[in-house]
């Protein structure tokens, strides 16, 4: 399925089906938060993080697609990520668009 964050797909007619999303809330593991604040006392990458936050992209826009085709979409336009805290050691990702089918 064709995800774009463009309004505009060239050279395609289609209609809107309606607002698509796809959400996950990622936590790491005790030891890996513990590191983190160590890092946090010298500064730089918390690669941890990095990686889980990446992670957490990947999944969002697969259930974005899920919910896309539930939907009888043939692709997602203006696709957005936003990203949120809950807790101090929980990060959510919603990715989420416009599904649209073909004419």
């Amino acid at each position: 399925m064709l995800i774009t964050t463009t309004e505009r797909i060239p050279g395609k007619d289609y209609e809107i089906i309606g607002e698509v999303f796809g959400v996950t809330t990622q936590s790491k593991n005790m030891f890996k938060d513990i590191g983190a604040s160590f890092k946090t006392i010298v500064g730089g990458e918390i690669k941890a993080y990095s990686e889980m936050l990446e992670e957490s992209r990947q999944i969002a826009i697969e259930r974005l697609k899920d919910n896309a085709s539930e939907m009888g979409a043939d692709a997602i336009v203006m696709m957005r990520f936003d990203t949120g805290t809950i807790g101090t050691d929980m990060q959510t990702v919603v990715a989420y668009g416009t599904a649209v089918k073909y004419v």
